[in-house]
């Protein structure tokens, strides 16, 4: 669990840090961000990060690890068409009208709010399990997760920073989280 859940919220932290802010409602700007190198690399970060967390969980609660495991599957499809598709349009001049198309698609954006959603929910799981701070923390971050998506690029940092802590902290503390697993 330590090992899996603390590289997770390291990379929970360049997911935002990583990603290229530029003004996406133009397509100079959109094809800017999307363009990048730097663009594939942060939505890989959350991508790994959602993999890394949900293999953790294993080792905590399995019915958290099920339940996470169902978000990400909901979660990851539309990170792939956001990283890899939007990325492979940039330089197309519609790209505005081609990125909306492939973020606000109903399926795949309800699949995308689902997963969220059904990972914020896995994460509750576990601290109610738990108890613990950082368990909350971790909580809260998964809980802010599809909230953050409409805040300015600083607030998004912060909510990474948010991730990072909340899975670090709760690795940290493998240990308490043993003996709260164990049987009295």
């Amino acid at each position: 669990m330590r090992i899996p859940l603390s590289v997770a919220g390291v990379l929970f932290l360049l997911y935002p840090v990583l990603r290229p802010w530029h003004d996406e409602t133009t397509t100079s700007g959109a094809a800017a961000a999307m363009g990048s190198t730097a663009w594939v690399i942060a939505h890989l970060c959350a991508m790994l990060g959602f993999i890394l967390v949900a293999l953790a969980l294993l080792e905590i609660d399995r019915r958290a690890a099920i339940v996470f495991w169902i978000g990400a599957g909901l979660t990851l499809p539309y990170y792939g068409a956001e990283d890899f598709g939007l990325h492979a349009i940039a330089a197309q001049p519609n790209l505005l009208d081609l990125a909306d198309a492939v973020r606000y698609n109903p399926v795949s954006i309800t699949m995308f709010g689902l997963g969220l959603l059904t990972m914020a929910a896995a994460a509750i799981l576990v601290a109610v399990r738990l108890k613990t701070v950082p368990a909350i923390v971790l909580a809260a971050g998964f809980a802010l997760f599809l909230p953050q998506f409409f805040a300015p690029p600083a607030v998004r940092i912060v909510h990474g920073v948010l991730l990072a802590v909340g899975c670090v902290w709760l690795a940290s503390n493998s240990k308490r989280v043993e003996a709260a697993l164990s049987p009295a």
